[in-house]
């Protein structure tokens, strides 16, 4: 066998390889003598065929099984003596003339081909004990845990029939039956029976709720509105219409008295016991968001401290799925670039420098999980399966099945897992100074490129 390296160029490789054909018919023999002790042939004991018989019923297809082994074994064994890793899987060229690969299939000549890789440069890790970062916390306050409280309530309180001839108000609940025309005609969505309104809650298109204030039970009103211009719905967005509503029932807020009582309505034992739940999401809410930021800035450091160029396959790969994903959404919230007071060239250049930032710190955070033995355990992955499974309840069964049979469902799981324990890793090694700061700081959003 003989390779030769015929390109050496940035990340690219390629590589020419003959593969002699008396080396194939070889290992066609071996391949064939296998064959001998298994295969039923009439006329022959188990065992007796002989060779040359063999060869006429099964050297073709002996022959491509070699031909598709040798490529196989041949490019992992010059990946491996090189020391290469690969951004990729190895872009094989076989012969594909008609002529060529009759002659190759029937042992006439040699197998001839290319081979096309693109490597992972090597990394150079830095001295992560070197690494200063610092750690926001914030306390939760009386005054946090009153918000949310108060908010709770917003969401529990009880609403009583208004009493006969009173009209709609701010804050009311209205069921209401409606059908809506754009010039005088019907249009998909724009009818409906008992939907639910709360006046003030701005869930409807815009003045719509407004225009029920002062509606009474029985009575209809003709409503005119406008869809947004970045309404869902593009043949809606932007248009004039008209809606005939019904009012059928009118519903007013009562008050809620935080106190024991209203604890017990929520499952809880006490009032204090509903405050201590509170403090106690809004705590996992800010070590949550620590973590965040925490990350975030370790991250910006491990960019900032290995600067190497990533494979431009991986690159592109991620540009195109963050791009995509971008045009999707511009296109379902009907906006364009100017509306970003962007270009589509200045946008297209962010994204790909965050493709490339995504798939430089994927390598370095592999790199440093490979070189530290770093692994998620069966334990780990199979809790994560679970988790997921929980969030469709009635569909356990489904969902798990979907989880065995699909690994790259797994793989999607395994990936998070992975980078956390690195992370965990890191911030053991790294210098981390804690900062208290007010919740208002610690919320802040920041302009740190997206990981």
């Amino acid at each position: 066998m003989q390779v030769t390296e015929t390109l050496s160029e940035g990340l690219k490789r390629e590589f020419k390889v003959v593969v002699p054909a008396a080396e194939l018919d070889a290992k066609v023999n071996v391949r064939l003598d296998e064959l001998k002790d298994r295969v039923r042939i009439n006329g022959f004991r188990p065992g007796k065929v002989p060779v040359a018989h063999l060869r006429r019923v099964y050297g073709r297809s002996a022959m491509a099984e070699v031909i598709e082994a040798t490529v196989r074994d041949t490019n992992s064994q010059i990946v491996s003596e090189r020391g290469y890793k690969l951004a990729a899987n190895p872009k094989v060229t076989l012969p594909t003339e008609q002529e060529a690969v009759e002659k190759l299939i029937s042992g006439q000549s040699d197998l001839d081909y290319t081979m096309a890789v693109e490597i992972v440069p090597p990394i150079e890790l830095t001295d992560f004990k070197t690494i200063k970062l610092t750690k926001l916390t914030s306390e939760v306050t009386d005054a946090e845990v009153e918000d949310a409280l108060s908010r709770i309530t917003e969401q529990n309180k009880p609403y009583s029939a208004k009493p006969e001839g009173e009209k709609a108000a701010k804050d009311d609940r209205v069921v209401i039956s409606f059908a809506g025309t754009i010039d005088g005609t019907p249009f998909e969505g724009g009818s409906a029976d008992d939907s639910v309104v709360l006046i003030g809650s701005n869930t409807f298109i815009p003045s719509f709720e407004d225009q029920l204030i002062g509606i009474g039970i029985g009575e209809t009103r003709t409503l005119k509105v406008t869809f947004p211009q970045h309404y869902g719905k593009e043949t809606l967005a932007g248009k004039d219409a008209e809606f005939v509503v019904t009012a059928k029932s009118i519903e007013t807020p009562g008050t809620v008295t935080i106190d024991d009582e209203f604890a017990k309505s929520l499952g809880l034992e006490s009032l204090a016991k509903l405050r201590d739940a509170v403090k106690d999401r809004i705590a996992r809410e800010h070590v949550g968001t620590s973590r965040q930021k925490l990350k975030r800035a370790l991250l910006d450091e491990l960019d900032a401290r290995h600067k190497f160029e990533p494979p431009p396959s991986l690159v592109e790969e991620e540009f195109d799925r963050v791009w995509k994903s971008v045009l999707s959404e511009m296109e379902t919230e009907k906006k364009s670039f100017a509306d970003e007071n962007t270009t589509e060239e200045k946008a297209n250049a962010e994204y790909r420098a965050i493709a490339e930032r995504r798939v430089r710190l994927g390598l370095v955070l592999a790199e440093i999980g490979e070189k530290n033995k770093i692994t998620v355990t069966d334990e780990e992955l199979n809790r994560a399966v679970m988790e997921h499974v929980r969030q469709f309840p009635g569909q356990e069964q489904r969902v798990w099945d979907y989880y065995r049979q699909n690994p790259q469902a797994i793989a999607g799981l395994r990936a998070p897992i992975y980078e956390e324990k690195v992370v965990d890793f890191l911030l053991e090694l790294a210098n981390v100074t804690e900062k208290k700061v007010a919740r208002e700081e610690l919320y802040k959003e920041d302009d740190s490129t997206t990981a």
